[in-house]
This record gives C-alpha cells, structure tokens and sequence, in this order.
C-alpha cells in the first residue's frame, strides 16, 4: 500500500511538472514530440524552452511519461508506432546521454552500463576522490565536453527554425535566451547531489574535481565535417613526409586537442554554411561518452627559513653527467620532508636568493617556500612541527628550519619582490699575500656605500673587472679561502 502511494505522489509531481511548463514555457505540443522522435531526450526538451531548472530535479520525467502526457494533449502523438518510444540502444541525439545520465567510465570503474540515476555518477565521483586520499572540505566542478555535443545542440536549433521558424509560437530571440547549454544543466545535476554524497560544499575552487567526456567516434565524423582548410585531421609525419600511426595516448592526445579546435572553429562557422555542413538533425548517437575523473588541489606553500650548515651540499639538486655535485641538496632535504607530510605529487623550491655549494647560510637563515602540489590533506600546525623536527633531527645535520609555517600564495610574490632589495652579511675567511696591520684594517672599516657585487668577487677582484676590491684596497693579491651568510635582511618569515 505505502509502495502504491509513493509511487503515485511520484506520478503526481512529473504531471506536475508537464502541465506547468506546457502552460508557461512549452511550445507547440507536436514540436515537443517532434523532438523526441528525432532522438532529443527528455532532459535536453527542458533545456532547450527554460524549464530545465525545476523539472530536472524529478526523475520519474522520462521519455514514456512525456509521451504518455502528449497522448492526451496532442492527436500526433497517439500512434502506437511511434518513433520517439523506439527501443533500440540510441541515446540523446544533442547529450549522448550526459544529462540522463549514461557513460562509460575509464580507469578501472566498471561502467555504467544502463541508464542510471545521477546519484550513481557522483558515487562514482566519490569514488575516485577517496580512491585518490584527498582530505576534502569544499570543492569546485570542472566539465569538458565533446565539441560534437555543441555542434549537434546547434544543429537542432537550426533545426526547429527550419521546422517552425513561421509558427507563431517560436520566437528565435526567446528561444535562444531559453536555452541552457548541456554544461551548465549538468552541473545543477551534480552539484547537489556531489555535496549531499561528500558532506562538502560546492564553491571553493582550491579543489577542483574536473570530470572529461569524450566520444572519439564523434569527434572525428564532426572533424571530417569541418572544411578541408580548417578540419584537416593532424598527422604525425615522418621526415620523408609519409604518415605514421602513433599510440592509443597519441591519438586520444589528438583528438583532445581538436575538440578545442573544433569548438574554435565551429564560432566562425554563419548558420548558413553550418547548414551546409550538417545533418539537420542530427543522426541517431548509439554510443555514450566516455567520462575520466580527474582531482587537482591548487598549490598550497610551507615557508620558513633555512639554514646550510655544510660546504658540500648545494641549495637545488645539483647533476651533472649523471654524477651528483655534493652530498645532498636544500631543496631536496626540506622538500622531500613537506611533500610526504602533505602527500602531494610534487614540489617547487623558491628561496629568496642563493649561495654556493661551498658556502653555509647562518644566522637567522635564508627565506624559503616549498610549492607543493596537488596534496591530499592541508598540513595542520603540529604536522607542520613535525616537519619541522624530522628535518632538525637528522644525523647528517646539514640543513636546519626555523619558523616552518604554512602560509598564503601571496608570500611568493612578496618574496620575489623583496628579494632585490634584501641585505645580506657575510663573514669570510680571507688569505692575503702580505700581513695585514691594523692600519689596513682601519682603511678598509672607513669605506661605506660600496655598489653591490658578488661578495667572492669583492674579495678577488675577478682579474681586475670589479673594482674597488678587497686586494686593490691592499695594494696586495686577496684570496677568499671560506664564506659564510650570517644574515639576510627581510621583513618577512622571521
């Protein structure tokens, strides 16, 4: 008894629904079953005059109910035979079944074999957010589509004018500003149901969860469409100019790149030569779109300051030859630590300047920021610390952190700015030819507001090219034996 009434309050909300958008929105009743018969699914007849906002909501809407409705209104939908209730595997002729929804799904997920709830594609979306660990509080929804299915949304339009461009119902000017594009339909789809199966909100575009559609069998036919001068299909050519076949990620490479071609080509494309290229409508689709998950974090950055207590460890991973210059590196130590913390796929190391392989950094430290990319989880203040320790404690002691913290993208370009600015001191250990008095001594203390230059060669004079030097100050040959940074000046990271 429950199950009988649930279902007629099921009934009773899509009957709703009709009689709503066929007093307000709908056209012509045979134009709507006109759509259905040529392959355009329910979802994209609501779409398509304005009412797909609250009718996309009520699932029971489908094409058996739409026409069922029609029966009774209209005298062309009342042939048994009808071809808008076929029951061969076609899917939407304008979504490839997007909006219902149907795909099939890469990357090991079995695939959607039915057409199924929407429910099931966000579970799907969950899925590959879990199976990828990422610790998720918010979320934005990226969507690519195939270009095909802006050219066959365009070929129906073009289509319906054709049809009833004289009726006085169309308004071509209404009709267009109308028409919600497949994207955005789909993302009022997803979005609820994504926030409702994560417990997360949608808005926050630091987490991106981009979801591809492809259909490969479509996009060529639309490519060989195109005019030979535009549609070309790619080859990848030999030096003796014969073609060759490249791999399936080549190919799939290329057909990525040529919906976005497409759809370029297809804004220059007047309705009139459209026309001439396309089947109006377009023909049946027996295929679905492929659809690939994919998650992306934006860079979060981990800054403090360091300190290089070695001569033999460089600031950036230093190969060459395939031969390792030093034992260990700067960015290597710190990075590696704050990139297992946060679980990213990588990082970049920026530091506010440099110093040679053979020269410590002390003092107060050099300022550094580790761009870590796409993490799993946004480091808490003690995960931080423990960063912080891990790096510290270890044995070899070549590289300390002070004041690690997790800060904003803004540090970056504060820091880039500043750093031509920023003051240094140095403490060097210098051989001379001759002894030194205190009288060379006091002359050199005198000198102030030098220009700035390397301080090794202020120290040497680089074979006579920078000038004044420690050595012509001495009237004597001046080598630097060991140097030290005690000191860099910057008002941030302290």
């Amino acid at each position: 008894m429950a199950a009988t009434s649930a279902a007629a309050e099921v009934d009773a909300e899509a009957r709703s629904i009709l009689e709503r958008a066929a007093a307000s929105s709908f056209p012509s009743l045979h134009a709507v079953h006109h759509l259905l018969s040529v392959g355009v699914c329910v979802r994209c007849i609501f779409r398509f005059f304005g009412a797909f906002s609250y009718a996309a909501p009520c699932l029971s809407l489908t094409a058996s109910v739409l026409h069922s409705f029609l029966e009774e209104h209209d005298d062309s939908a009342k042939s048994g035979s009808c071809s808008c209730l076929s029951k061969d595997e076609a899917y939407c002729s304008i979504c490839f079944g997007v909006l219902l929804p149907t795909c099939y799904q890469d990357d090991g997920v079995e695939p959607l074999r039915i057409v199924s709830p929407i429910d099931d594609v966000t579970s799907i979306i969950s899925e590959a957010v879990q199976r990828e660990g990422h610790q998720v509080d918010e979320f934005s929804l990226e969507i690519s589509l195939p270009a095909v299915i802006a050219a066959n949304d365009r070929a129906i339009r073009l289509y319906m004018k054709e049809k009833y461009g004289s009726a006085n119902w169309f308004d071509e000017k209404i009709f267009s500003q109308q028409t919600m594009s497949v994207k955005e339909a789909l993302r009022i789809l997803l979005v609820p149901s994504v926030e409702k199966q994560m417990n997360v909100k949608h808005g926050n575009n630091s987490f991106r969860i981009r979801l591809t559609y492809t259909h490969d069998e479509g996009s060529q036919k639309l490519l060989r469409l195109l005019p030979n001068d535009r549609g070309r299909k790619r080859k990848t050519e030999s030096r003796d100019g014969s073609s060759k076949r490249g791999s399936t990620d080549d190919d799939k490479k290329i057909l990525s790149e040529s919906d976005a071609f497409i759809n370029k080509t297809l804004e220059g494309i007047q309705d009139q030569e459209f026309r001439s290229l396309f089947q109006l409508p377009p023909e049946k689709v027996l295929e679905p779109c492929h659809l690939v998950i994919s998650c992306q974090r934006s860079p979060i950055y981990i800054g403090g300051r360091y300190l290089k207590l070695s001569r033999n460890v460089s600031q950036s991973c230093w190969i060459i030859d395939d031969e390792r210059m030093g034992e260990a590196s700067v960015e290597e130590i710190i990075g590696e630590s704050v990139r297992a913390i946060c679980k990213g796929d990588g990082y970049k190391f920026h530091a506010a300047g440099r110093e040679d392989i053979d020269v410590r950094m002390l003092g107060s430290g050099r300022p550094f920021l580790v761009e870590v990319l796409n993490v799993r989880s946004i480091p808490s203040a003690t995960e931080v610390q423990q960063i912080a320790d891990k790096i510290n404690d270890s044995e070899k002691k070549h590289v300390r952190v002070r004041n690690l913290k997790l800060v904003g993208s803004e540090i970056w370009t504060m820091m880039r700015e500043g750093e031509a600015e920023k003051q240094k001191q140095y403490a060097a250990l210098i051989w001379t030819s001759r002894p030194l008095t205190d009288d060379d001594l006091h002359n050199i203390s005198l000198i102030k507001d030098m220009a700035g230059t390397y301080i090794k060669e202020f120290v040497h004079g680089d074979l006579g090219r920078t000038h004044p030097s420690v050595g012509v100050m001495l009237s004597c040959r001046a080598e630097i034996l060991q140097l030290d940074v005690t000191d860099v000046k910057m008002d941030f990271l302290q």
